[in-house]
């Protein structure tokens, strides 16, 4: 069982919903995510939803691109988000990760060798908002190829 489904499956026998936050890697500087991912584990968090920086976050407010735009000026890449996870890996290897990001930084790596090196960092989840479930049948190969969560937005229309 994955630790996302783990994860769930306690929730749900303890009653409780989920406390899944978001943070873009990187913001405001590289140096704090880890311990940002931990300070929010220590804080109740049962999810971490990691951000990798993108230059053209249009599914994302203003709020997620000044956050992307100043990763970016650090020069955080999707390379550097996985070296952030496998830290974090380092002190905790119970709390789900999942990465939220774009397919062009997916693309540019290769989906095998994203999918590899997402799962040796301790990733459990990826959620790339610019591919329809429709489109993402060679990711999703990829991803589950090395027991990796495929995560969609999706509309109840």
């Amino acid at each position: 069982m994955s630790r996302i489904s783990s994860c769930f499956s306690d929730l749900k026998a303890r009653n409780r919903t989920a406390l899944l936050p978001f943070i873009t890697a990187g913001d405001p500087h590289p140096g704090v995510t880890v311990g940002l991912m931990h300070d929010m584990v220590d804080a109740g968090v049962d999810i971490i939803e990691l951000g990798v920086p993108f230059s053209d976050p249009m599914a994302d407010g203003p709020v997620i691109q000044r956050a992307s735009e100043r990763a970016l000026e650090h020069h955080v890449s999707l390379h550097d988000v996985l070296d952030m996870v496998r830290q974090f890996r380092e002190q905790d290897d119970r709390t789900p990760v999942i990465l939220m990001g774009y397919l062009n930084p997916i693309e540019v790596m290769g989906y095998a060798e994203f999918a590899r090196s997402a799962a040796d960092a301790g990733v459990d989840g990826v959620l790339t908002v610019d591919i329809p479930p429709e489109e993402s049948h060679d990711l999703i190969q990829a991803l589950r190829s090395h027991s990796l969560d495929a995560i969609y937005l999706a509309a109840p229309t």
